[in-house]
């Protein structure tokens, strides 16, 4: 009797989705489903919709920093100029990779677990070779990173008197997350430690191995960096929102705004 391989007795079974696994392995692509796809759909929506972004000396980082230059038609949302950038370096992220490609694209759903297209991974050809793009996105983010904190020091300010609201809390909050995110980058990471053959070899070589230390432990929690400040710079912007519309009052040092 010819003996039946692991891959030829895989690639037997009927569909994507089949299993021998009993636990519940359909949770975490679910989750994400419905949490990447509820923020970006709002993320979207709040950067098309073009006002509201503003309250007091609070400016929503979907907008940071605001550019609204005289030929830019009205109907083209400001944020639109910018999130290319953030918006570039968070789609193609190795950990957001992983994340949607099992989730929305079920290629695979999870270990053990049969995908739409088994043992025909084309790999990132095609129009999948923009991720290469992500180390390039990687060092835009880092100038975008100063804008935030820009912004957000900028938020201690109103109308000429220093102060602290809820909001700026918040921003801060957010600009911390959205640094991290960046520093704990895989991509920044490399950039830091890479193309040495020595990291004791000289004194610039052990600085970037500290560097380095520093950037593998941030990386080890990725993904906890990259859900926290996706769904906290959702959160600044709806409070932004709310403020600024009158849904809510800011509780702060200065007067009302």
């Amino acid at each position: 009797m010819a003996q039946v391989t692991a891959s030829q007795q895989w690639n037997t079974q009927p569909g994507p989705g089949t299993t021998q696994r009993t636990d519940r392995w359909w949770v975490e692509p679910l989750l994400v489903v419905i949490t990447l796809g509820l923020f970006g759909v709002y993320l979207t929506v709040a950067a098309a919709i073009g006002r509201d972004f503003e309250a007091g000396p609070y400016l929503s980082p979907l907008y940071e920093p605001l550019i609204r230059p005289g030929w830019l038609p009205g109907w083209i949302s400001p944020a639109f100029l910018i999130l290319w950038a953030p918006g570039g370096f968070r789609a193609t992220c190795y950990y957001y990779r992983r994340a949607y490609y099992r989730s929305f694209f079920f290629s695979p759903p999870a270990c053990a677990v049969q995908g739409v297209a088994p043992g025909k991974y084309p790999g990132e050809r095609g129009p999948l070779l923009v991720q290469n793009l992500h180390r390039y996105f990687m060092y835009v983010a880092l100038v975008f990173n100063i804008f935030l904190w820009w912004g957000t020091l900028k938020a201690f300010r109103y109308e000429g008197e220093f102060g602290v609201g809820v909001g700026s809390i918040i921003m801060t909050l957010n600009a911390f997350l959205l640094m991290m995110y960046t520093f704990s980058c895989h991509s920044l990471r490399h950039f830091i430690g890479g193309s040495l053959n020595c990291f004791s070899c000289s004194v610039g070589s052990r600085a970037r191995k500290r560097v380095w230390d520093l950037a593998t432990v941030w990386n080890e929690h990725h993904r906890f960096w990259a859900w926290t400040s996706l769904i906290v710079v959702g959160s600044t912007d709806l409070y932004i929102r709310l403020v600024a519309t009158g849904t809510i009052t800011d509780l702060n040092t200065w007067s009302a705004f």
